[in-house]
């Protein structure tokens, strides 16, 4: 530190400056720093600053500023909030790498063939119905005698399939059905009703030129007992469900079904199984409310670059179900297999098989480790922006730390939304699960651990959007792999790759295998290609 002293009469003032600063200010300027102005000024100016206007007047200035500065990263996909702290959540989810900030530094979105979409070969949607099909439609969309009830039981996307057959079955008995009655979820304790979840104006109107659907019975059916049936057994067919309830339903009036899960033929005439396809990919939207949100919570996902949907499927009740052990440690395992053998008619696996059996034989749930050294093999860089949709796993967030070591850049619902946002939808456990359907839909990758009802219709509508990638595990060929320590990681990713070379969202025929749901698998009946249909003309 150098000190320095100038005399001016008997006035003598010291200024302490680093002596690296007076080496690099030239000689003028260090006169002019030196040499101070006359006292009069000087007093003058501290007597300004020292001023309660003029400092509120600086204060003013400041936050003028500041809020420019705000406004300049404003992003219009963020609405404004009531409440308070909405800057604070705001400037929270720029920091955490949510939302773009729009500055100055253009965002380097990383090139990878893991974003690389599959070949769709040209197929496109095309619901073309025979002549047959329309002349039938206009007696039956004018059926007052006739009436169907349905009640759908289960998880969003459970009662979401039985909605769509339950249309079907409508239409093989020409019978008009009332709006859907949803079984109140015993496990969730979910009372949502059919407009909570979907849209039902637009799903009548879809629907107003194949079946007449109606908000309730008319006056002169309210009387009548319904005849309940309950021995509908599993892949009944169309003509079963006719000589079975046709003449009964023309007698009474009403026929009520219970639990359709499953119970019409995946196999019906091409007819119905366009029908089928209308129902899950054009009636069946979401409540606007519901779409509002699942919308703009993808928008947030994707502001910095393209982003993964993970279904996973780690709760507890998963684990019971398949038999299956998470691989927690004891405590956890015990856990599990204390409930599967108190409440044995839950378990859906094979029971004469071993947990290790399940597991090779691809029956059991990918956990956090096997998921996270998947998408690294399958070429997932480490930036990769991940939504993961599910329930809470067992043993909590932390048992998804390998995934987030691995993948930092990982969020869910909660962390994308703003406070309040999910407020309208708590406790009511399926239109949360409509808004994680509706973000993994939109995802440009979308994988699920496990299948089940969700996995499989995300997968039937990203093929029918033009087959968006969608990664389908080969479990039962790759989890040996997982087990070998021998292998190593550059042979280990050729391996894994290979095995998911088909695995990726291509085009695949619905009738390669029997019993497959057109609601998943939507060629032939309800996805054509010009190109190949002129060739083979």
């Amino acid at each position: 530190m150098c000190h320095m002293a100038v005399s001016k009469k008997k006035h003598q003032s010291y200024i302490s400056v680093p002596s690296q600063i007076i080496n690099s200010i030239s000689q003028s300027s260090l006169e002019s720093l030196l040499h101070s102005p006359k006292k009069k000024k000087k007093t003058r100016a501290f007597n300004l600053l020292n001023t309660p206007r003029f400092l509120f007047f600086l204060i003013f200035c400041f936050c003028s500023l500041w809020m420019l500065k705000l406004w300049a990263k404003f992003d219009p996909k963020i609405p404004f909030s009531g409440q308070p702290c909405f800057i604070s959540r705001q400037s929270s989810l720029l920091s955490r790498g949510l939302l773009s900030s729009q500055g100055n530094e253009e965002e380097i979105v990383e090139k990878s063939g893991f974003w690389k979409q599959p070949d769709g070969m040209g197929f496109r949607p095309c619901l073309e119905f025979s002549e047959k099909y329309k002349t039938e439609s206009r007696g039956i969309v004018q059926e007052r005698t006739k009436y169907l009830l349905v009640v759908v039981s289960g998880g969003m996307n459970q009662q979401r399939n039985q909605i769509v057959d339950a249309v079907v079955i409508a239409r093989i008995l020409g019978a008009a059905l009332v709006v859907p009655i949803l079984q109140v979820n015993v496990i969730w304790g979910d009372e949502s009703e059919f407009s909570d979840i979907f849209n039902l104006d637009h799903f009548k109107s879809v629907l107003g030129g194949d079946v007449r659907i109606v908000n309730s019975l008319p006056s002169t059916h309210l009387m009548t007992r319904p005849v309940e049936e309950k021995t509908t057994p599993l892949h009944a067919s169309p003509e079963w469900i006719r000589s079975r309830y046709i003449r009964r339903i023309r007698r009474d009036g009403v026929l009520l079904l219970r639990g359709l899960d499953s119970r019409l033929s995946k196999d019906l005439p091409s007819d119905l199984q366009k029908l089928r396809c209308k129902v899950a990919f054009h009636a069946l939207r979401f409540a606007p409310h519901i779409t509002e949100v699942g919308n703009r919570l993808s928008e947030r996902m994707r502001s910095k670059g393209p982003y993964v949907a993970l279904h996973l499927r780690m709760e507890k009740d998963v684990w019971v179900r398949t038999g299956c052990l998470p691989g927690l440690g004891p405590e956890y395992d015990q856990m599990i297999s204390s409930e599967r053998k108190a409440r044995p008619k839950l378990l859906t696996s094979r029971s004469n098989m071993t947990y290790d059996q399940r597991k090779l034989a691809g029956l059991c749930p990918l956990n956090a480790l096997e998921v996270a050294r998947l998408l690294k093999a399958l070429g997932a860089p480490k930036s990769a922006r991940i939504y993961w949709a599910g329930g809470i796993p067992l043993g909590g967030k932390d048992t998804l730390l390998p995934l987030i070591t691995q993948f930092p850049h990982f969020y869910n619902k909660e962390d994308l939304a703003l406070q309040g946002e999910l407020e309208p939808f708590a406790k009511r456990a399926s239109l949360m699960a409509a808004i994680d359907y509706i973000v993994s839909e939109k995802s440009d990758v979308f994988m699920a651990s496990h299948g089940g009802n969700m996995g499989h219709a995300i997968q039937g509508q990203r093929a029918y959007a033009g087959h968006k990638k969608t990664i389908i595990p080969n479990k039962r060929q790759m989890l040996k792999y997982f087990m070998k320590s021998s292998v190593g990681e550059s042979e280990f990713n050729s391996i894994i790759q290979d095995l998911h070379r088909d695995s990726l969202g291509q085009p695949e025929l619905r009738t390669s295998k029997a019993g497959r749901d057109v609601t998943k698998y939507p060629i032939p009946e309800c996805m054509c290609n010009a190109t190949l249909a002129h060739s083979a003309q």
